[in-house]
């Protein structure tokens, strides 16, 4: 009853943004309180809610400053040098726009940080991707293929549960991985030429004289000059460049990433704005997109926490982990990476790798097959893993982005099962895993 009750919950919840007769803040809420008093738990709805909100509270808080940092970087202009120098180097071809924001996104993603990355991403790609009409989803999709590849860093999310999960040394999962993930690379950028093309022939290349160019970039950057800090350049890139570093050191440190770009975001308004009311009006100016981003991903910790709290999440891994036949054990590590790209769509990161993970490498160390080797194999699923609308730092990318989900889905489907196959076949040919 709960496995149907928690599938037929994603689907609809599914059904209704794609179709877009609902937004995701309030299908994300509304849907799963529906779902749990058909299943009887009218009574316990708030306390799922708040402990689903409080789960997700510290992602929802870094998401707001980081918004509210990047965005003050934005104002006092750190990131024109680098929209200029772009648009100068693509000169007006849709095919290069693309290659320089998965070149970007790579450089961005290697703090391990999605949320990070879409924000950097973002901010110096999308003007130039509305100055030449190009679509926005292509950006969306191409940040979320390079976070679906940096999930294999052993700093990530998704591998740093398998490694506690499993009690592995991030060796043996990182290391046999190192060719797909080069391998994946590879297809990214093939995905990344190919949707280039699209959009060179859609929209034909702009030929333009170098002061024209200049001209465009200007436009693009001039946005609020009474902002811009030209003489703040280097102090404010030293200070992101130091922020960065201590998001890749922050649990040696003991520093959670969410107070990080608090203290940030501080800084960054004290340096750039001494002026009290300036401070508050870059706030304010900052507020609406901030808050747009962090009400959706509050309301995802409802959606998480009614489907946790209600066992629906552990229902659907013991059905999924129920219908695998006993003769087809020997086979656990193909079986753990095809079953983690449906199980890490429907299920939270903590769900998947807490809940499902231990049961199919119990299950396999009968047959025995180490718990490496099922590590490995349950990270190759995650670039559907990041289609998910569980993901909460892809709100934010879909906000940024001005676009649904459904688009981002749509768009993305095709290329990330094809980098999910990638990921299995060389994870086969190079022996991560084994059949």
């Amino acid at each position: 009853m709960l496995t149907l009750l928690g599938l037929l919950m994603v689907v609809t919840f599914m059904y209704l943004i794609m179709s877009k007769r609902m937004t995701g803040f309030a299908a994300l809420i509304l849907i799963p309180i529906l779902f749990a008093c058909f299943g009887g738990f009218a009574s316990q709805i708030g306390v799922m809610m708040m402990n689903g909100v409080k789960t997700i509270a510290p992602t929802a808080i870094m998401m707001m400053f980081a918004v509210i940092y990047f965005g003050v970087m934005v104002d006092v202009g750190l990131f024109d040098l680098l929209i200029i120098k772009i648009l100068q180097k693509v000169n007006g071809d849709p095919l290069k726009v693309v290659m320089g924001t998965a070149v970007l996104s790579m450089i961005a993603s290697l703090e391990g940080e999605g949320a990070v990355s879409f924000m950097i991403t973002c901010t110096a790609m999308l003007p130039l991707y509305r100055r030449l009409n190009m679509d926005p989803v292509i950006l969306a999709v191409i940040g979320a293929m390079v976070a679906a590849i940096k999930n294999m860093f052993p700093w990530a999310a998704p591998t740093a549960r398998v490694l506690a999960a499993l009690k592995l040394d991030a060796s043996v999962i990182f290391n046999p991985l190192l060719l797909v993930i080069v391998c994946g690379i590879i297809w990214l950028l093939v995905t990344v030429y190919f949707l280039g093309k699209q959009e060179r022939v859609r929209l034909g290349v702009l030929h333009i004289e170098e002061s024209t160019i200049n001209q465009i970039a200007a436009e693009v950057v001039s946005k609020n000059p009474e902002f811009k800090r030209p003489k703040l350049f280097w102090i404010n890139l030293i200070m992101t460049l130091t922020l960065m570093g201590l998001l890749l050191i922050e649990k040696q440190i003991g520093v959670p990433i969410a107070i990080i770009f608090m203290v940030g975001s501080a800084l960054a308004l004290i340096v750039n704005f001494p002026n009290i009311k300036e401070q508050q009006g870059r706030l304010l100016a900052h507020a609406k997109e901030a808050l747009q981003v962090t009400s959706v991903v509050f309301a995802a910790g409802i959606f998480m926490g009614i489907l946790s709290d209600t066992k629906m999440t552990d229902a659907i891994a013991k059905y999924f982990v129920g219908i695998i036949p006993a003769d087809l054990g020997s086979h656990m590590t193909m079986i753990t990476a095809i079953i983690s790209a449906p199980l890490s769509f429907l299920l939270s990161n903590d769900a998947f790798y807490f809940g499902v993970l231990p049961v199919l490498n119990n299950m396999a160390a009968t047959y025995g097959i180490s718990s490496a080797e099922i590590g490995r194999a349950s990270l190759l699923g995650t670039p559907i893993h990041m289609l998910s609308p569980l993901v909460a730092s892809l709100w934010l990318l879909i906000g940024m982005c001005d676009i649904n989900f459904g688009e981002l889905q749509k768009k993305g489907i095709l290329w990330m099962t094809g980098l999910m196959v990638v990921n299995i076949v060389v994870a086969l040919v190079t022996g991560s895993i084994t059949l």
